[in-house]
């Protein structure tokens, strides 16, 4: 079995959402971690964890993201908000790949 990592930032939390409630007025969170997501990219890679993602959700993450891509370079990928403008910067912040 295979487990690949997810790191969901919102707020610049660390935060676990209902399915598809993004998308509407009434996104409902069901867990907000109080630990950074330098935490959990740094347990990630301890425990060796590959192929996971960072993933932006809304504007008003980007420090919360480079400081988890920080935390396990070359071992994420990032998502949300990507753009051709912005792409490099979180490849050399670490990330393995851009979503």
């Amino acid at each position: 079995m295979k487990f690949r990592p997810c790191i969901d930032l919102r707020g610049g939390k660390v935060v676990q959402i209902v399915g598809s409630t993004l998308e509407t007025k009434g996104t409902i969170t069901n867990f907000e971690a109080e630990e950074s997501p330098l935490h959990f990219a740094g347990r990630y890679r301890r425990d060796g964890l590959t192929g996971g993602h960072v993933i932006q959700l809304g504007a008003g993450n980007e420090i919360a993201a480079r400081e988890a891509l920080a935390g396990y370079p070359q071992g994420m990928q990032i998502g949300g908000g990507i753009n051709p403008e912005n792409a490099q910067v979180y490849l050399d912040a670490g990330a393995s790949h851009v979503i």
